[in-house]
């Protein structure tokens, strides 16, 4: 499947800027780079009012991004490294519809898992940024677990980062950046996108769409078919209300 251009969306009304996070918070670059590319795709998927489960939310920047923008979007940050999390709530801080954020690891020993953490009801999308080529090739089948036990049907599972696609040639700059990933930890490197697809297959997702994205990225679209109905408590009513986020004002 060819890789689709990034959806055109309306232009949303003028919002007041975010307030300044404290400036000892740390940056990421890439983060940066990518949050605004990101949110035109994620404004062409979700609903106006959505609950968003983030993956490895790292610093917190495109939860406060995202957030900001669109108030009726009710956001779940979390992060496997426990010492993100004050990062994540102190550039949130000033954000409503911005949960506390929740320590998640995908490899969490048991038989909840990283489930194990996350509130009982279901989430309209799970989103994930630059994680699978970061992560040891198990992190990939665990992510897939957790989206089909904790999408409402159809929810969608968003993934974005560089990935090796067969059967196209891998731009020189991602060849690079593999190199680099696997000198610094051999578990690492960029995923196949078939067999990133056949652990979401195995869970029970279905590929929707793959979005060409700046810097050879690609934004990846998974839903969770009516079949899986989840079982988490309270997973069979996914909560839809602003209210559930603490009222944030209105907003886009």
């Amino acid at each position: 499947m060819q890789p689709t251009a990034p959806p055109t969306v309306a232009t949303a009304p003028a919002t007041p800027a975010l307030p300044s996070p404290p400036a000892a918070l740390p940056t990421s670059a890439a983060a940066e780079r990518n949050k605004q590319p990101i949110l035109e795709v994620l404004q062409a998927l979700l609903p106006p009012e959505a609950r968003v489960l983030e993956v490895a939310s790292g610093t917190g920047q495109h939860a406060a991004h995202f957030a900001h923008l669109h108030r009726r979007w009710c956001w779940q940050p979390t992060d496997g490294d426990a010492k993100a999390l004050p990062i994540i709530a102190q550039r949130c801080a000033q954000l409503p519809n911005v949960h506390a954020p929740l320590h998640l690891d995908l490899l969490a020993p048991g038989p909840a898992g990283a489930t194990a953490a996350l509130p009982g009801a279901a989430f309209d999308a799970v989103f994930v940024s630059n994680l699978l080529h970061i992560s040891p090739w198990p992190t990939c089948a665990a992510l897939m677990g957790l989206a089909a036990a904790r999408l409402r049907e159809a929810g969608m599972l968003v993934v974005y980062g560089p990935f090796e696609v067969e059967g196209e040639p891998l731009a020189p700059s991602n060849g690079a950046f593999d190199a680099d990933l696997r000198a610094r930890d051999a578990r690492w490197g960029l995923r196949k996108l078939g067999e990133v697809q056949a652990e979401a297959a195995r869970a029970g997702l279905v590929f929707e769409r793959r979005v060409a994205m700046p810097a050879n990225n690609l934004m990846l679209v998974w839903r969770r078919p009516r079949a899986l109905e989840a079982t988490a408590p309270g997973a069979c009513e996914s909560v839809r209300s602003s209210a559930a986020c603490g009222g944030p004002p209105p907003g886009p």
